[in-house]
């Protein structure tokens, strides 16, 4: 079957006998077209089904309304809300999102700027792939020269010219350690994300800190994953499989905790026996009467704030760059 071409302005002029500047303008100017002239050509384009590029009226507006939002994985739960924040902050500045999910891949986070730049978008609000410090994508030259606001959340890169909002990692691990320290814990198993990552290095910081200041003996295994649920489950059964089940694990995400959650139940262990606790909050928890100590952020909060530092740059492309810290709270 031939595949039907799109029709154009050029298609719906050569049909109601009129220029082609005529049936433009009934597009993009329609009060400097007569009613009947205008119902005319809109009739026509019903007719042929013409369907108007909406992205190259967009940049012959010269008033570019897209902000571009890259993220990691849509998959983490703890973007849903961010990702909701961001995008009704938007809405309410009349701005359009395009999100980008990269899966984790750096190829695919190349793209997607790539991508954005040829949309000619307003500013990106960017979850880079990898915090660790050695991670350094070429995409960052290509940014800096076409003067794009950018602002980074979460995952940030290790420069200092784009705004970021971050999360209070060490505070995170630190509540969580008091609260496993309180329980008088001594061996935890740790789950986390990459060793390179500073996120992972914060949480585990503010989990040691919190053992030196109550003077409990800590012995702490780290088997570092991706902050996804599979490679937790992984590590979680052969630990169990290796050895005793340990006093304690603690998930450095609310996917890594489910993954570590679901190993336990496999391998049936009673969650009298181990004590989980995580960062992020587990959603519909209680409605299965699983209580689970969490280090939880105001995940709206950072979205919202994301928007609101990147809509400062766009007014005033001389404004310095900022750090928002979303702080964290226990809870059970």
């Amino acid at each position: 079957m031939a595949r039907r071409s799109k029709v154009t302005i050029n298609d719906i002029a050569r049909h109601v006998g009129m220029t082609n500047m005529t049936v433009s303008r009934a597009f993009q100017d329609p009060d400097k077209v007569k009613p009947e002239t205008r119902e005319k050509i809109l009739a026509a384009a019903r007719e042929l089904g013409y369907v108007p590029n909406a992205f190259a009226s967009h940049l012959r507006s010269r008033k570019n309304r897209l902000i571009g939002l890259v993220t990691a994985s849509v998959d983490n739960p703890f973007y849903s809300e961010v990702i909701k924040a961001i995008s009704r902050a938007a809405e309410q500045h009349d701005y359009t999102i395009m999100l980008i999910d990269t899966d984790g891949s750096p190829e695919r986070e190349e793209v997607a700027i790539e991508t954005l730049l040829s949309y000619q978008v307003a500013g990106v609000i960017l979850s880079p792939v990898s915090d660790d410090a050695a991670y350094q994508p070429a995409y960052l030259d290509r940014l800096r020269a076409a003067k794009l606001p950018v602002v980074m959340l979460d995952r940030i890169l290790d420069v200092e010219d784009f705004s970021r909002v971050v999360l209070d990692n060490r505070l995170a691990g630190r509540l969580v350690g008091e609260a496993l320290a309180k329980e008088s814990i001594r061996q935890v198993l740790v789950l986390t994300g990459p060793r390179g990552s500073r996120i992972t290095q914060h949480r585990l910081s503010g989990l040691k800190e919190a053992y030196d200041s109550a003077g409990i003996p800590l012995m702490l295994e780290q088997r570092p994953g991706d902050y996804t649920l599979q490679p937790a489950y992984r590590d979680m059964a052969d630990f169990l499989r290796q050895s005793r089940a340990p006093e304690a694990v603690f998930g450095f995400n609310q996917l890594i905790t489910l993954g570590a959650m679901r190993a336990l139940h496999d391998a049936h262990v009673s969650r009298d026996d181990v004590l989980v606790a995580g960062i992020d909050r587990l959603p519909y928890a209680d409605i299965f009467d699983v209580s689970v100590p969490c280090a939880v952020h105001d995940t709206y909060r950072a979205g919202h704030e994301a928007f609101h530092l990147l809509f400062e740059q766009i007014k005033d492309p001389t404004v310095a760059g900022r750090e928002v810290v979303v702080s964290a709270s226990l809870m059970h």
